[in-house]
């Protein structure tokens, strides 16, 4: 790989920083909220013990990020980049999540344009994991050009495998958008 998976990236109202191990307090208070992994997969992410096995994935990934809203660095939540095939020149953006009053105010959408202009400098596709029930990611996906390539298991980082639906953007495609 010849590029970072991990930088910071920005707009003019939010940064993706490198998630650092001394977040876990502080990522943890917006993930407490059993309501923002209703939809998920992975339901009981809200406590501590669940969360923290989420966390070591994140922190051995290489490529997650606390997303935090630029001007008061307020933690709105987290995303990575993960699963980099050179071969096949891909590469995935996932386990995202927001707090509850970060919904429906459009950050989702700018956060993934962030991520999707810096990796497509550098890969021709870029994948997405959503769990099958997670009908409100399913949307934004589908909002964002994403084509839904069927169902796949997904094991997660300590967690159980799941049934997810697998998305892609290619490149070519996201730049005509």
């Amino acid at each position: 790989m010849k590029f970072s998976i991990q930088p910071v990236l920005e707009n003019e109202q939010y940064q993706l920083i490198p998630l650092l191990q001394g977040d876990f307090e502080s990522l943890y208070q917006v993930a407490s909220d059993p309501e923002v992994w209703r939809q998920h997969p992975n339901k009981d992410r809200y406590r501590k013990e669940v969360f923290s096995t989420f966390f070591e994935g994140a922190m051995k990934s290489g490529g997650a990020f606390k997303i935090t809203e630029k001007y008061s660095s307020e933690i709105l939540g987290s995303t990575r980049f993960y699963d980099y095939d050179e071969e096949n020149n891909s590469i995935f953006i996932g386990y995202t999540f927001y707090g509850t009053k970060s919904w429906g105010k459009g950050i989702n959408p700018q956060v993934k344009k962030i991520m999707l202009q810096y990796i497509f400098q550098f890969v021709d596709t870029v994948y997405f994991h959503v769990g099958k029930d997670n009908m409100r990611s399913r949307t934004a996906m589908e909002r964002l050009g994403a084509e839904n390539r069927g169902e796949q298991e997904v094991a997660y980082f300590g967690e159980p495998t799941r049934i997810n639906i697998l998305y892609q953007i290619k490149k070519e495609k996201y730049e005509k958008i």
